[in-house]
């Protein structure tokens, strides 16, 4: 693909957000690789290198089991999360929502990058780090409290014994705020699907209820057949989202 056709591609979406009265976006992990964060089913991905045991770390029953595994996976992930900043495709959707052109994102990752770079109407499917609480007693506990605990190696656990789990979705919980996606997507007269292969369901399924216009942003193919997908970009997700906030530069309150 060559830049004058990412070019092209960036004035089209452009376009298509000037033109638009509700957009809604939702993302995956493809959007935060660029941050250093690995996704999970790319062909560096962690279930695919295996570098972790995705059927023991994020399977509620066996972290009920043995926390053990899910917890050296946190130790990694919250010691990378330190040093991640969001990128610019995660930038450039927050001064689009501060702008009125983005009314929601909503998100499969549990990186916590869209609430960092700004983004304040964020739905997280799969849940985040950034609350916990006691599977016992239902205290809860932030983000520094546990981030305190993981980095000691310590398995985290209440003051009456039982095990704090971060507020994420595992394997075998239902995911959080589907419903409100679900009316988000089908009010939709634009929809983004970033970085996202369209596997995991029901996040998934949400494209198949937009009745607008989709775009699709990733750098690889994503086989969603839909009548109404308007552009496909097959391409860096950064490099995209910087030309197209080049195309929208002085149309938009930025």
């Amino acid at each position: 693909m060559t830049k004058q056709s990412l070019k092209e591609q960036s004035y089209r979406c452009a376009q298509l957000i000037l033109q638009s009265k509700n957009t809604i976006v939702l993302t995956g992990a493809g959007i935060s690789t660029n941050a250093g964060i690995p996704d999970f089913r790319g062909p560096q991905g962690l279930y695919t290198s295996r570098l972790y045991d995705a059927e023991k770390i994020f399977d509620i029953a066996y972290f009920l089991k043995d926390p053990k595994p899910f917890y050296e996976f946190a130790f990694d992930f919250i010691a990378l999360e330190s040093k991640i900043i969001p990128t610019p495709t995660h930038r450039a959707l927050a001064h689009l929502e501060g702008s009125g052109k983005i009314k929601a994102v909503i998100t499969q990752n549990i990186d916590g990058l869209h609430q960092k770079a700004g983004s304040q109407k964020v739905l997280d499917m799969h849940g985040n780090f950034l609350s916990s609480h006691c599977l016992k007693c239902r205290k809860p506990y932030d983000y520094q409290e546990l981030r305190s605990m993981v980095l000691q190696h310590i398995i985290p656990h209440c003051s009456c014994r039982g095990i704090i789990k971060p507020d994420i979705v595992f394997f075998g919980e239902d995911v959080k705020y589907y419903h409100q996606s679900l009316e988000l997507a089908q009010s939709a007269d634009l929809f983004f699907v970033i970085g996202t292969s369209c596997a995991v369901y029901p996040a998934a399924s949400l494209p198949q209820f937009v009745p607008g216009k989709l775009v699709i942003v990733n750098n690889t193919k994503i086989e969603l057949n839909r009548y109404n997908v308007a552009l496909e970009v097959e391409n860096d997700i950064d490099l995209f989202f910087n030309g197209l906030m080049q195309a929208l530069k002085g149309r938009l309150t930025l």
